[in-house]
């Protein structure tokens, strides 16, 4: 079925983003920086790409100027101690600032950048699976490889054990700080990859072009109960809501802009009703 379908490829940004954002909410420091992460990732991705004429060199390219991003950002909140809502704030205001200044330094524009000479994203035929591009392949790997860690390894134990009780990480010798710098870099490469697919599926970069997916991303963190297989189920349904609202425009007769909305208005009712059972959940235990 098409919408599904399309519903696998749109939801692929928002899983990236939350399955690295998972990792720095287990260690207690949820980060709301994901947006700018995402959009430094997105302008990296395809200038190198047009730089170095190659998409796969565009990827790493925008994974690795996001984990640089999230690594200042890391520092700031972790070692110079800021507070980590005003320096997620901060950090998403300077990617769009910063993208902008070097769109027009480099390019002349603050507009769209369209580069011919990007190829885009290869796309794969699986038997079974169903004919998506690189990067849905990939987001499976991310996911599968972030479960992995955190259940099956020493660094996920510790990464786990700091969000539960860092005291207890400080007495053993180990330093919390560390693990939760450590899991705000792993984000900054997952949402380096979210970004660069948003950039090269259409060889451009567009001013902003991340759209809110890295804040629908936290969203999906929660919705999917802080798990691996809740932030697939999440990222699913935010991406099922989005496909539908694409094919809903040429069959509804409603407003377009009522239309295009829809995902948006599902993010806030299902934060809303999230934390309604969140605190009613609360209650019941106490």
């Amino acid at each position: 079925m098409r919408v599904i379908h399309d519903a696998v490829s749109i939801m692929t940004p928002f899983l990236l983003a939350a399955a690295g954002g998972l990792l720095t909410e287990l260690s207690g420091a949820l980060t709301i920086a994901l947006e700018g992460f995402m959009l430094i990732g997105a302008f990296s991705g395809v200038v190198f790409a047009h730089l170095l004429g190659s998409t796969t060199a565009g990827i790493i390219a925008g994974a690795v100027a996001s984990m640089l991003f999230a690594l200042v950002y890391g520092g700031v909140t972790y070692y110079l101690k800021a507070n980590i809502f005003i320096a997620g704030l901060a950090a998403n205001l300077l990617a769009s600032g910063l993208t902008a200044m070097l769109s027009f330094s480099f390019f002349g524009t603050k507009g769209v950048i369209h580069f011919a000479d990007v190829e885009g994203l290869m796309v794969f035929n699986v038997p079974f699976l169903g004919e998506y591009s690189s990067m849905v392949y990939l987001s499976w790997a991310v996911l599968f490889l972030i479960w992995f860690i955190l259940n099956k390894t020493p660094l996920g134990l510790r990464i786990r054990g700091t969000g539960f009780d860092s005291e207890t990480i400080r007495s053993v010798g180990l330093k919390p700080d560390l693990y939760r710098l450590l899991s705000v870099i792993i984000a900054g490469l997952t949402c380096g990859l979210a970004g660069s697919m948003l950039s090269l599926s259409v060889s451009s970069f567009v001013p902003d072009m991340t759209a809110g997916r890295g804040w629908i991303a936290l969203v999906v963190i929660y919705l999917g109960n802080r798990t691996i297989t809740g932030v697939l189920a999440a990222s699913f349904i935010f991406g099922l809501s989005i496909s539908l609202s694409n094919y809903a425009q040429g069959i509804v007769t409603l407003p377009s802009d009522f239309i295009l909305a829809f995902p948006y208005v599902l993010t806030v009712s299902a934060m809303i009703i999230y934390s309604v059972w969140h605190n009613r959940k609360k209650g019941v235990k106490a």
